[in-house]
């Protein structure tokens, strides 16, 4: 769980960020005017990562979050990239010449969830990959803006701005939300502008700007962004993932739909080893069972495929056979399609007088639900309700988040774990 954190404080003066150069440039010293707040975007290194243990930075990076008016953060300078290639690309080596998607290709798709597209992409964030059009990170995907899309949407190799649109479905701004990408290829010349984001959410209800994670120069980023882009904002394209799962009841057949059907038991338990059991452990870890891996999750069963698996069917409420560790069709059901409570923290059921986690899917960007306001409210009352102008209310908003991250802060947290976003143990702690 990856998002900005937003301190309050005045940049150094040495800042030689776009921004901010652009905003000393304005100020006519001395005396200093009175401009309001200024906010300082300070992403800590984190120890690991939800999938994939990819390394992270050594040390926190300081950048400045970008102001209404500023230039483009790259400098106005474009996204070369690479063309399609496969995963595992030898580092330094150039993509393939861009090729015509068939749709054989698309019908092979991975299905996937919002959660899980945005979980992967906060991945490269936490690690900073560097950008560059030549060279692959070490989950085999190109370290540019369509190779950060490519991993992101768990596409089987890498693809281009030339090509992503065939992996998704063409939406309009309204329809817009976490997981989705807004895509500008120049077909003229793809080197000049052409670049994608991927869509975090809107930041207020205006919807005049969104969060926006990008693998730009110098490395992936997550940071507001007016809507579509600092550049060539008219010609950017909200598309939609073509495997994309969607919430439904049990049998409703959105399994069979998104190619995410139920691989019988026999894929599951002692002796198994299969792709089924990585994509159990990945779904597992999104809903709070990483504790549980050593290391992994991989191909192979192992007894903390069984653990993991047995403290979210418990989670449910389920007891005896029905949470026994091993995945039947509704645990699977649960899993595919993000519904259902996330696995508790460590010691954090049970605990007397703490109303049950709700779960994660419940604080996200565009979430309107009671369980917002109860948490608006309980920050309030804990003393963490400094960023709320009004409110608070069901709506999930930039201002819940911060006063998340502040409580969060006040536990001595750092990195994913004071990101703005509640899990179960900031949900025990903050109830408590």
């Amino acid at each position: 769980m990856k998002a900005p954190l937003f301190v309050e404080t005045d940049p150094p003066s040495g800042c030689d960020c776009a921004g901010c150069a652009q905003w000393r440039g304005t100020l006519t010293p001395p005396p200093r005017t009175k401009l309001g707040p200024r906010h300082a975007l300070a992403v800590a290194a984190a120890a690991g990562t939800v999938i994939g243990a990819l390394p992270t930075a050594a040390a926190a990076v300081e950048h400045h979050e970008a102001r209404p008016g500023d230039p483009d953060p790259a400098g106005g300078q474009s996204t070369p990239q690479g063309g399609t290639s496969p995963l595992n690309g030898t580092p330094g080596a150039p993509g393939a010449p861009a090729q015509t998607v068939h749709l054989a290709q698309q019908s092979a798709l991975r299905a996937t969830s919002r959660a899980a597209i945005i979980s992967r992409a906060k991945t490269w964030v936490t690690a900073k990959v560097p950008y560059n059009m030549n060279k692959y990170w070490r989950d085999g995907y190109r370290q540019d803006c369509s190779g950060y899309v490519s991993m992101a949407w768990d596409l089987p190799r890498n693809e281009w701005t030339g090509s992503l649109a065939a992996f998704g479905t063409r939406i309009t701004k309204a329809e817009l939300q976490p997981g989705d990408i807004l895509l500008f290829h120049n077909p003229a010349n793809p080197e000049k502008g052409s670049h994608v984001t991927i869509f975090g959410g809107w930041t207020d209800y205006s919807r005049t700007r969104y969060i926006a994670y990008e693998q730009t120069r110098p490395g992936t980023r997550t940071q507001s962004t007016p809507y579509a882009y600092w550049s060539n904002s008219g010609r950017y394209v909200p598309y939609r993932y073509r495997a994309l799962q969607t919430d439904g009841p049990v049998g409703s057949g959105t399994q069979a739909a998104t190619g995410a059907r139920f691989p019988g038991v026999t894929s599951f338990g002692p002796g198994a080893n299969n792709a089924y059991v990585t994509r159990l452990g990945k779904l597992l870890v999104e809903r709070g069972g990483k504790r549980f891996y050593r290391e992994g999750p991989d191909s192979r069963w192992t007894d903390a495929d069984r653990k993991a698996t047995r403290a979210f069917q418990r989670a449910q409420g389920w007891t005896g056979k029905d949470a026994d560790g091993l995945p039947g069709p509704v645990t699977w059901a649960y899993l595919i399609n993000g519904k259902g409570k996330d696995i508790p923290g460590a010691g954090s059921s049970g605990t007397k007088g703490v109303p049950t986690f709700p779960g994660a899917a419940k604080f996200r960007p565009g979430a309107d639900n009671a369980s917002v306001t109860q948490l608006g409210k309980q920050l309030v009352k804990k003393g963490f309700g400094t960023h709320y102008k009004q409110g608070p209310g069901p709506r999930w908003s930039e201002a819940d988040r911060r006063n998340v991250e502040a409580f969060q802060r006040a536990q001595g947290w750092t990195g994913k774990d004071a990101d703005g976003y509640p899990g179960p143990e900031t949900w025990r702690r903050l109830f408590s």
